[in-house]
C-alpha cells in the first residue's frame, strides 16, 4: 500500500481486547500502522493536550477519578440555590464540552498528519462510537450533549473503516470483571446499532486466540487498503 494512509477504528466493550489487538497490528505485522488512543481515559492516552494532562493531575490530587472526558470544577462550598446554581452547572458543562472537543480535534489533527505520511492510523476506541448512544441517538439529551453529538456527526471526520471486536457479555465480564453482564449486553447492542449507520463496518469475533483475531483484522485492513 502506497500513497495517503487511512484510518481504522477498533471498537468494542471492555474486555474485547482493543488495545492488545491494536498494539499487535503495530508491532507484529508488516502494515505501516500508527497507534492512536481515541478514548477519554488519561492513563491510556498516548497523545493528549497539555491542558488535559494538567486538569487530570489536579483532579487526582483532589481525589477525583482521572478518566473523565473533561475537567470538573470541585464544589468547595454548599451548593447555592436557584439561578447561581444553574449558572455554575452551565459553566461546568461548557468547560467540559470545550475541553472534550479540543482534545478530540487535537487527536484528529495528529491522525491527519500520520495519514499524509502514508501510515494506517489504528484508533483504539473512537469518540463517535463511545458517545453515539448518549450524545447522538438518545432521545433526551442536555444542550451540551446535543451540541457535542452534532459536532461528531456533522463536522468530525469519521474513520474510513470500523472494526467491532465482538464477544458475548459473559465472556467480556469474565475477562475484566468490569460493569455487569447486563450493562455489557446493552453496550454491545449500542455498537451494533451504530454499525447499522456506517458504510464500512466489520464484525470480528474476539473469543478466539489473539493471533487469529489479529490475523483477521490485518486481513480486513489490507483488503480495505487495496480498494482505497
Amino acid at each position: 500500500m502506497t500513497g495517503r494512509g487511512f484510518t481504522v477504528a477498533l471498537i468494542g466493550c471492555d474486555g474485547a481486547g482493543k488495545t492488545t489487538v491494536a498494539r499487535a497490528l503495530e508491532r507484529d505485522t508488516d502494515l505501516p500502522v500508527r497507534y492512536l488512543y481515541m478514548g477519554v481515559n488519561s492513563d491510556s492516552s498516548n497523545r493528549q493536550l497539555p491542558t488535559t494532562r494538567v486538569a487530570h493531575l489536579v483532579k487526582r490530587r483532589r481525589g477525583a477519578a482521572p478518566d473523565t472526558a473533561g475537567p470538573r470544577l470541585p464544589a468547595r462550598e454548599p451548593a447555592p440555590a436557584g439561578a447561581v446554581r444553574r449558572a455554575r452547572r452551565s459553566a461546568r458543562s461548557t468547560l467540559r464540552l470545550l475541553n472534550r472537543s479540543a482534545e478530540e480535534w487535537y487527536r484528529q489533527l495528529l491522525a491527519l498528519a500520520y495519514q499524509r505520511r502514508g501510515q494506517i492510523v489504528v484508533f483504539d476506541r473512537h469518540f463517535t462510537a463511545d458517545y453515539h448512544a448518549r450524545d447522538v441517538a438518545a432521545e433526551r439529551r442536555t444542550l451540551s450533549r446535543r451540541v457535542h453529538g452534532l459536532m461528531l456527526t456533522r463536522l468530525y471526520p469519521q474513520p474510513d473503516l470500523v472494526i467491532f471486536l465482538d464477544a458475548p457479555p459473559a465472556v467480556l465480564h469474565a475477562r475484566k470483571g468490569e460493569g455487569t453482564i447486563a450493562s455489557l449486553g446493552r453496550r454491545r447492542e449500542e455498537y451494533f446499532a451504530l454499525g447499522a449507520t456506517l458504510p464500512r463496518f466489520r464484525v470480528v469475533s474476539a473469543t478466539r486466540p489473539l493471533p487469529e483475531v489479529v490475523g483477521e483484522v490485518a486481513s480486513i485492513v489490507r483488503g480495505h487498503g487495496g480498494r482505497a
